[in-house]
């Protein structure tokens, strides 16, 4: 005679009869629940679904740098700006002396507000500083040649400096008396 285990489980049997009921649902008083949870299983037999699980592979790194890249320039161009202020373009104003209209770029003198150009020009240059400065880590690899060092560092010198000064003269353009 064998010895009853203090844990006894249902064998699958394939039988989804009354084995297969947990400890939990046997405690429920309603006969219909019952019928409804055994019914169905006495006759039908669910399906062996053979289903495959997409595979998902992950972006290459240039695509998920390339896709930062993109989301820093829109988000630093004031994007989010552009598409709830909706302002032009660009600019026009009148020239005193000879009445002719000339387009602006820069909306001088209003720290909040800017022009579409201006914001997509300003994260130009913000951007080319990034660039810069990943263009210098790049310049420090060992493994590189010497040439290619030298031409990285340039460049990266090179976009840091012309990113500083432009926008600094963009700085100066919007707010006319700033740092003097």
């Amino acid at each position: 005679m064998r010895a009853k285990s203090d844990n006894p489980q249902p064998q699958a049997t394939g039988d989804y009869s009354t084995s297969s009921l947990s400890s939990a649902t046997t405690t429920s008083i309603d006969p219909i629940y019952h019928i409804l949870r055994i019914l169905p299983f006495s006759f039908l037999r669910p399906p062996r679904l053979r289903l495959k699980l997409p595979s998902l592979s992950l972006p290459s790194p240039n695509l998920v740098f390339a896709f930062v890249l993109l989301t820093y320039f829109m988000v630093v161009s004031g994007i989010v700006y552009d598409i709830i202020v909706e302002p032009p373009g660009i600019g026009s104003t009148q020239d005193p002396y000879t009445g002719a209209v000339r387009p602006v770029v820069f909306m001088s003198g209003r720290v909040n507000g800017q022009y579409i150009i201006e914001g997509l020009s300003s994260g130009f240059m913000f951007l080319l500083g990034g660039i810069g400065i990943i263009l210098l880590d790049l310049a420090l690899d060992r493994n590189r040649p010497r040439t290619v060092k030298s031409s990285y560092a340039a460049a990266g010198i090179s976009s840091v400096v012309l990113s500083y000064v432009m926008s600094m003269l963009f700085v100066r353009i919007k707010i006319p008396a700033y740092l003097r």
